[in-house]
């Protein structure tokens, strides 16, 4: 009986430690979108936006469902922000980051 108790206490522990895992980098993730968004260079959009696309990577690995498809969507969007930031465009670079940002407050939700 002790092994049944012990074994749910730690079942129970790994999957509470995994959701507040997906919604730190979930909460992570926007905050650099938004200061991606903010940048006003197309450098310092792209600095932001892989710090955020680390962490929505990070937060999608434990996610489920649509939250997973919406942090998904959000990490393409943050990798073509990323190689528009490379290649000097600012404008692309916040385009992508503003979709970003949209899918990962739904998948935040």
């Amino acid at each position: 009986m002790k092994k049944i108790m012990t074994l749910s206490a730690g079942f129970l522990l790994a999957l509470s430690a995994a959701a507040f895992a997906a919604e730190e980098h979930g909460k992570a993730a926007l905050e650099h979108a938004n200061a991606a968004a903010k940048g006003a260079t197309a450098a310092e959009c792209k600095q932001h936006a892989a710090v955020a696309l680390e962490h929505s990577l990070a937060s999608a690995i434990v996610l489920t469902g649509t939250a997973k498809n919406d942090m998904e969507a959000a990490s393409q969007h943050l990798e073509e922000a990323v190689n528009h930031g490379n290649l000097g465009h600012a404008d692309v670079c916040k385009q992508h980051v503003d979709a970003a940002i949209t899918e990962i407050q739904t998948a935040n939700k």
